[in-house]
């Protein structure tokens, strides 16, 4: 991706969030000069990889295959600096933007719908290889028990939420323009805990062809 792109992805995305009346942290808005004259009381967010990311999934075609998301908090498994054992995030799937087929070994997950908009989510166990099960996925849907057939599509609205465990398969697309959505989960690792059933890319190689408005989480290393 370009950091063009990036920048302007960023922009869209921040007229979006504010357009749903949902209010980031100050460090969302934060310069790359202001990053470091705060980096050593920031440690937390960025060895935790809190704030924006936005990827295309490796696809080189966000507007089709992506999505924007912001790390509000989180933790890490075993660690006594950091021993939230939580994770909650704020994302942003644009309308019919595939989020690919993947599962988590460790982390259960509720994906929410928080504003505007639907989503529609493929379901799959994995099976032993780790491909597509065909047994039937019973999940909880806003604290009922629902039972689907193998790759069935299920369709959330505004205010519906699944809980989604480790080993489940999962893809989705907003229906209906761009569908805001919240995830709160247990500790989120995005380095070792996905499993994509296709290889995807989970953090986006950037042509650095103008200045980054806002930094990524995957930008800290680079800029800090």
């Amino acid at each position: 991706m370009k950091r063009s792109e990036v920048n302007r992805i960023l922009l869209d995305s921040i007229a979006f969030l504010r357009s749903m009346n949902f209010q980031l942290p100050p460090f969302a808005f934060y310069s790359v000069a202001q990053w470091r004259q705060v980096k050593q009381d920031a440690r937390e967010i960025l060895d935790l990889g809190l704030g924006w990311d936005i990827t295309d999934f490796g696809s080189g075609d966000f507007q089709n295959i992506g999505l924007t998301l912001f790390t509000l908090r989180n933790g890490r498994r075993d660690s006594a600096d950091y021993p939230k054992p939580y994770a909650e995030k704020i994302m942003i799937s644009g309308h019919r933007q595939v989020t690919p087929m993947h599962f988590h070994w460790h982390k259960t997950e509720d994906i929410i719908v928080r504003g505007q908009g639907r989503l529609a989510m493929e379901l799959h166990w994995a099976d032993e290889r780790e491909e597509l099960g065909q047994q039937p996925v019973t999940v909880s849907i806003d604290g009922m028990r629902r039972t689907f057939a193998a790759g069935e599509t299920v369709v959330f609205g505004p205010g519906e939420s699944i809980c989604l465990p480790p080993r489940l398969y999962h893809r989705f697309c907003s229906l209906d323009g761009n569908c805001l959505l919240g995830e709160v989960s247990q500790v989120n690792d995005d380095f070792t805990d996905n499993r994509f059933l296709e290889p995807a890319g989970r953090f986006p190689q950037i042509e650095e062809d103008e200045p980054p408005q806002f930094l990524l989480c995957g930008d800290y290393a680079k800029f800090l």
